[in-house]
């Protein structure tokens, strides 16, 4: 398709939003290289407690800023309206003093210093300098969070012990002379194939050891100074879960009703699941017929090289039936690269384009060490909420919309509600849809709605300690025993998944409510249109607002 839209004159609101980029990549430059902009992409921002002080003056200054200019359009009501929320919610978790504890297993400091280094380019010498330089950086950036959370101890806000625990753990295992910067300094090549300057590569290899022993370091004093001072309780109580649950939705919702809604959700999967069991074996429980799927030798996989071409296959397949049919893909977004990650900790997950689409938005996964066999059962509808209609179309769609959104709006907004729940969104489409007939197919996509589900309990009764369903309370025991009754997965997986809810909180139950959301605005707008509904209008609407909190995504579509 080609967009002939013309371009907006860019108004005192947009201004303020570029300028609130600005300021972001100026404190923490791994912004930059997450939306693929020039930057000093050879840093780290400001981890200490003076970095998080900046961060909220800068949120607050913004806000004074943007509630002084009037918008001009629609497209300036929105992202006034979203802008605002968002600064308010830097500045109130600043005074919530959120910062000094801001440490778990998946998405805290020792992972986001790391991760963005996957996302360098490494075409030229130059690129591969960048990386030397971030490598040199990591010491500085790991001493300031150590500030960071030293001045939580005196403060007496702390996280959580498990979670010191398990991070000490990573990072020993990032810090090990055969851990990932060793071994992306030994691997290091430009893509024309041409070797690396000697100069540079001895460059990267100390850059390596120093990075290392910073992390190594660092798992020192998380076990030997941090873990003594750390809270032994997991919950972190309403008033903070409130917060966070606000800050992952960009909305506010009934935690007890939501937790209540969670259980009836389960229940709903698990009779859906156990219907489509007895499909594919008389009289099977979903556990065997799992175990029929998993030795079906046409739904599995044989190692890595394979599972990648697969992802693409699958993925380019579905760029092809989305296209015209119930979306417009434009053509810089048919371009989706699917990777095997660096790592081996686990998980799927997706990173966008660059701004200019130079860098293509991709799809990793994350593969842990000794997994060699993959079945396609469970990963199809894995492939339709990274990819194609899921986070790839909504990520990309916003990326490719720059006539009308602003930086802002097309590369940092939108919590993982809206992100998440949309790719939830996706995966029931493409069931809908009858991309996902195949009884196997299906029953892998409910596996994965199931999951979401059970953590949209799990979260909220962990984090509020609520009644757990059997009556008790919610202990980490009972947690790992709930995820096991309701996720069909190794179970180093399912131990992996319950720590980061425990020291995540709000995240988890954001993909499955914010579908619930997207499901109910979408039936709102039909209802209200009747016969003229079209579902790719909608979508197109949709998804041209770009990233915006569920509150503000309801008002723009519905209100």
């Amino acid at each position: 398709m080609t967009d002939e839209r013309p371009v907006r004159q860019p108004s005192a609101v947009d201004r303020v939003a570029e300028d609130w980029v600005d300021t972001l990549v100026d404190l923490d430059p791994t912004i930059a290289t997450y939306i693929g902009v020039a930057g000093r992409t050879g840093e780290y921002g400001d981890t200490s407690p003076a970095g998080a002080a900046a961060m909220a003056s800068a949120a607050r200054s913004a806000k004074t800023a943007l509630d002084a200019a009037a918008p001009a359009d629609d497209v300036d009501r929105v992202t006034k309206t979203d802008l605002g929320a968002e600064l308010d919610l830097v500045v109130e978790s600043y005074d919530r003093q959120l910062h000094l504890r801001d440490l778990n297993v998946i998405a805290s400091p020792p992972q986001s210093l790391r991760d963005a280094i996957d996302l360098m380019p490494t075409a030229t010498e130059s690129d591969w300098r960048d990386i030397a330089s971030r490598f040199a950086a990591l010491p500085d950036a790991l001493e300031g969070w150590r500030e960071t959370l030293l001045e939580g101890t005196r403060e007496r806000v702390t996280p959580a012990r498990r979670q010191v625990e398990l991070v000490a753990e990573q990072a020993a295992r990032s810090g090990a002379p055969d851990g990932f910067f060793r071994q992306l300094a030994d691997g290091a090549a430009l893509d024309d194939g041409a070797p690396l300057p000697e100069s540079l590569r001895a460059d990267l290899q100390r850059g390596a050891e120093v990075a290392s022993a910073a992390y190594r370091s660092l798992s020192g004093f998380l076990e030997h100074e941090l873990m003594p001072l750390a809270t032994p309780v997991d919950a972190v109580g309403r008033d903070a879960y409130e917060l966070h649950s606000r800050r992952f939705l960009g909305a506010v919702v009934d935690l007890d009703e939501a937790y209540e809604w969670g259980i009836e959700e389960l229940a709903r999967m698990r009779d859906e699941q156990e219907r489509i069991a007895e499909r594919i074996e008389s009289g099977a429980s979903v556990a065997r017929a799992i175990e029929v799927l998993d030795a079906d030798p046409a739904r599995t996989l044989h190692g890595t090289d394979a599972l990648r071409r697969w992802m693409q296959e699958t993925s380019d397949a579905s760029i092809r039936a989305m296209d015209g049919t119930y979306f417009d893909i434009a053509d810089p977004i048919k371009r989706l690269e699917c990777r095997i990650a660096p790592t081996q900790e686990g998980g799927i997950y997706y990173s966008g384009p660059s701004d200019d689409f130079s860098r293509a938005g991709r799809m990793w996964w994350s593969v842990p060490q000794g997994v060699t066999e993959f079945g396609t059962w469970r990963e199809k509808t894995t492939v339709y909420h990274e990819g194609v209609p899921g986070h790839h179309l909504q990520i990309s769609q916003a990326v490719y919309n720059r006539g009308e959104l602003n930086t802002w709006r097309r590369q940092l907004a939108g919590p993982s509600g809206h992100v998440e729940g949309w790719a939830l969104y996706a995966e029931r489409l493409m069931e809908q849809l009858g991309f996902l007939d195949d009884d196997g197919d299906r029953l892998g996509m409910l596996d994965g709605q199931r999951m979401r589900a059970a953590r949209v309990v799990l979260d909220i009764g962990v984090h509020l300690q609520k009644t757990n369903p059997d009556g008790g309370g919610w202990t980490w025991e009972y947690a790992l025993d709930f995820m096991r009754q309701n996720v069909n997965m190794d179970d180093a997986f399912i131990r992996f998944e319950v720590a980061r809810y425990f020291g995540w909180p709000g995240q988890a139950p954001s993909y499955k409510i914010g579908q619930r959301v997207w499901e109910s605005i979408r039936d709102e707008v039909a209802a209200r249109q009747g016969s003229a509904f079209d579902l790719k209008a909608f979508h197109h609407r949709a998804l041209a607002l770009g990233g915006v909190g569920l509150d503000t995504l309801r008002s723009a579509l519905v209100d």
